[in-house]
């Protein structure tokens, strides 16, 4: 179905709910077809790479009109719109409105990370004795799997059947030594919009040589359509204890209690009332770009965190069966960047929550490990549920 059908519909079911019972009997109809609305997914293309590759654009819609759009390239969510308060229709996803800013220099908006998720220390990791070394692309560390990660690779796509909405299979095989990992790593993901207003991450990966991974998700959220920063965001992170890190982001070994720290958002708080530039435990990385220790089983889906915009009433709650999420509070937005509609990206125009392990683990013998072995499967799984408080 046409979103311009599916609009119309969404308009007249609403429009019968809001005159009760006494409806005539033609807006009684109307109400019926939109309670029979369908998620749907459409496509169609979105240029081309600079290899030829053909990338093509999905517009996935659940029954109730919120709309992703997810691109091959990168597995990018390009656009997520949901409604306000007063039902107002917003995107509340950082990006670009073609293909050529992805391209070019961009802060992974909305992407698909892997093989490794965060920093990597000197770009180095051992296993089995062989010492494996990886592109230096940030502080003189490894950071979202190199040069040419997940997020820059055009990958297979098609829709696949899910009984809660409607969902998209992304899948690649990543050679070896790709970016200089080991081993052939043969990578699921699942993304579905449910008719529940949650938009669902699924991971599953296998290789046929030992070695690490660790993948998430990299969209940029503002929930208050990018019309202000974010830092009267309201963050809850379900965590007692976070990963502190050195003056180039790795973590220092330590998980250290957020009680009497600004890490501790054991209670919702506003993103902006502890980040000042003043705040030395916040200087590395100019705010937060930090790893939280979740406090729950990492087996079982769990809350990780929830996030308020007051403004706009948009509501979101993060659960993942990862052990740990990373908080970024868009410190590296600087103004430099234009994005969709014209909106300048300025500094904390955006947050991420990426469900993960913890940072440098290949390195940190005490951290859970992200080693895959042959025979093993990787499988994790992130769900982030959307409404209006």
């Amino acid at each position: 179905m046409k979103n311009s059908i599916f609009n119309s519909l969404l308009v007249a079911g609403i429009v019968a709910m809001t005159v009760g019972c006494s409806a005539p009997k033609s807006q009684e109809k109307e109400e019926t077809t939109e309670e029979m609305a369908k998620a749907t997914i459409a496509s169609e293309p979105f240029g081309e790479l600079p290899t030829g590759e053909k990338v093509t654009l999905f517009t996935m819609t659940n029954a109730n009109g919120v709309e992703a759009k997810v691109m091959s390239y990168g597995g990018i969510i390009t656009s997520f719109k949901t409604p306000d308060k007063n039902g107002n229709m917003d995107d509340i996803v950082l990006g670009y409105d073609n293909l050529q800013g992805y391209l070019e220099t961009t802060p992974y908006f909305g992407a698909i990370i892997g093989r490794y998720g965060n920093r990597i220390a000197k770009g180095k990791f051992t296993i089995d004795g062989v010492e494996y070394d990886l592109a230096v692309n940030n502080i003189g560390n490894h950071l979202h799997g190199g040069l040419a990660g997940f997020d820059k690779v055009n990958w297979n796509v098609k829709e696949v059947p899910s009984e809660k909405g409607v969902a998209l299979e992304f899948k690649r095989t990543s050679p070896d030594m790709e970016e200089g990992y080991p081993g052939n790593l043969d990578v699921t993901v699942v993304y579905t919009l449910g008719d529940d207003n949650t938009l669902e991450f699924d991971y599953t990966a296998t290789t046929d040589k030992n070695t690490v991974v660790n993948l998430t998700q990299h969209s940029y959220f503002n929930l208050n359509g990018s019309k202000s920063d974010i830092l009267d965001h309201e963050i809850m992170l379900n965590a007692d204890q976070f990963i502190p890190v050195d003056e180039t982001l790795i973590p220092t070994g330590e998980l250290r209690p957020v009680a009497g720290t600004p890490f501790d958002f054991t209670q919702s708080k506003k993103i902006g009332v502890e980040i000042s530039a003043e705040n030395q435990q916040l200087a590395y990385g100019g705010g937060y770009d930090h790893c939280w220790v979740l406090n729950d089983d990492p087996k079982e889906m769990m809350l990780a965190a929830t996030a308020y915009e007051p403004n706009s009433g948009r509501a979101m709650d993060v659960y993942t069966t990862e052990p740990g999420i990373q908080f970024y509070s868009g410190n590296f937005l600087d103004g430099t960047i234009t994005g969709k509609n014209g909106v300048v990206y300025n500094h904390r125009y955006g947050f991420c929550l990426e469900t993960q392990h913890f940072p440098d683990s290949p390195n940190q013998e005490s951290f859970p490990t992200t080693n895959l072995a042959p025979g093993e499967t990787y499988h994790t799984t992130t769900l982030m549920k959307f409404y209006i408080k």
